[in-house]
């Protein structure tokens, strides 16, 4: 007991010896963020991500902690770290070789045609073929950036560009054709869904991508307008542009493996860190509400867009051969003036679109596309046709960009590559079939069905994009 001294009492304090007990070390309690992850629609996504996730030895204690606890308040730009403006200018050259690649088959096909001797239906196997590339891609995209980092990404793409045209310029038998534009279509499927996933993270992601996919339209611009000239004006035949495309793709791969050599799986998975390993993050992005709605929307979207763009791309030329009655050069410019109004818009109107709304800009482009699309299909005149694909072009550009951008804002960060990449893998093999279907269906039904099948896919995108949520800023 311990004695209390009152006013007139004595003035000693009585204490009782007190026994002191042995220090405790402290337990170890795991760490918790306070702060719970992006919400969509009012639930964190990182509390459904810690229910669904399980604890195993074998797998890398960096992918399994939930993303608040070791995902770094760092943001990269495209000038910062210093090495990112190579690396941007790598992934710019990338998107180069990826339009070189793709608007190649437009001016191609009558070509093809006449040297196997084949249909349209068996011709179209060209753009079908890229179609299990980009599969393959959305399946392993992920997967690869943990295991390799984005290192891997920038050799693989580039080296499986290179043996695809290697591949081609020995014009072999035509099923070997196919399967070589398997490859391409795996190596554009890698860098389409890493790059667009890594600058789409980037402040003012609008322009950069706006910037990224001009410079896939630049290739598209080139690829008809050397190829066309190539075999027309000096006579060569079509397998000698496979040549010009090997010194692309070699250019591809050393720029971008230089660029991206420090970008190790470790990096990677210490900047986008999450609750999941490879397969498990996909999962969660393309099968867990909220964000399965998403990503599946933005694919959704994605596969129609591309399908426009690779569909008139690839048959425009054919059409306006067949269908319009052009010369064979003039065709071919029609689709380099296609190219070049995708590039222009992708450019010009990326800057708009941030301005005033990813939502309401992409929601004002397709009605002026749809009206420039009517207008190209019911006005049977050479030059209306030419004018009125350009313009479309133009009107086009920024939407994949703009698709990019709100995957970004309405997804937390450690899914953006999941996520993003899924979508615009799976979305890039949209240009594989629906391509391919015109062709099909051209086959019994003349190339004059290109128009309004067009027009159907434009009604269908603008319906998806409707659907997506209302954007705010970016989840991080």
């Amino acid at each position: 007991m311990t004695g209390e001294r009152n006013k007139a009492g004595s003035s000693t304090i009585v204490l009782d010896p007190v026994e002191l007990q042995p220090i405790k070390n402290k337990q170890a309690v795991p760490s918790v963020s306070s702060k719970r992850a992006p919400s969509i629609s009012g639930r964190s996504l990182a509390s459904q991500t810690s229910q669904s996730a399980r604890s195993t030895e074998d797998v890398d204690p960096s992918t399994t902690l939930p993303a608040p606890t070791t995902a770094t308040d760092f943001v990269e730009t495209w000038n910062h770290p210093k090495i990112n403006m190579y690396r941007v200018f790598a992934t710019f050259w990338s998107f180069v070789v990826m339009g070189l690649n793709d608007a190649s088959y437009g001016p191609l096909i009558p070509y093809l045609e006449e040297y196997y001797n084949l249909s349209y239906t068996i011709v179209s196997l060209v753009f079908l073929s890229p179609f299990v590339g980009y599969n393959l891609a959305a399946l392993l995209n992920t997967t690869i950036h943990l295991k390799l980092g984005q290192r891997g990404i920038a050799f693989l793409g580039p080296a499986l560009h290179l043996v695809a045209y290697i591949i081609n310029c020995t014009h072999p038998p035509y099923p070997v054709l196919v399967i070589s534009f398997m490859l391409a279509g795996l190596g554009n499927g890698f860098e389409d869904s890493a790059w667009n996933a890594w600058i789409g993270a980037m402040p003012n992601a609008n322009e950069l991508l706006g910037f990224l996919h001009g410079f896939y339209g630049l290739g598209g611009v080139f690829a008809p307008l050397i190829a066309t000239t190539m075999i027309t004006k000096a006579n060569l035949p079509w397998y000698t542009w496979y040549y010009v495309m090997i010194g692309f793709a070699v250019i591809e791969l050393v720029t971008s493996t230089l660029a991206f050599w420090g970008a190790t799986a470790a990096v990677f998975r210490e900047n986008n860190a999450g609750g999941l390993g490879g397969f498990s993050r996909l999962k969660e992005a393309t099968l867990k509400k909220p964000a399965a709605r998403i990503t599946w929307l933005a694919a959704l979207f994605l596969i129609g867009y591309v399908g426009i763009e690779v569909g008139l791309g690839g048959w425009i030329v054919t059409f306006m051969i067949r269908v319009r009655q052009g010369g064979r050069f003039a065709s071919g410019m029609t689709a380099t003036g296609f190219w070049l109004g995708l590039t222009l818009g992708r450019v010009i109107l990326g800057f708009v679109t941030g301005r005033i709304g990813e939502k309401l800009a992409i929601a004002i482009y397709l009605p002026i596309c749809m009206g420039l699309e009517i207008l190209f299909w019911l006005v049977p005149q050479f030059y209306v046709g030419a004018v009125s694909v350009g313009l479309l072009g133009f009107f086009l550009g920024p939407m994949f960009p703009a698709a990019m951008v709100a995957c970004t804002k309405l997804l937390p960060r450690h899914l953006h590559v999941s996520a993003i990449g899924f979508a615009a893998a799976f979305g890039g093999s949209g240009g594989a079939i629906f391509p391919y279907a015109i062709g099909a269906i051209a086959q019994a039904k003349g190339v004059a069905v290109l128009q309004p099948i067009i027009l159907a896919l434009l009604v269908f995108i603008l319906i998806m994009w409707l659907l997506l949520p209302r954007m705010n800023k970016k989840k991080e």
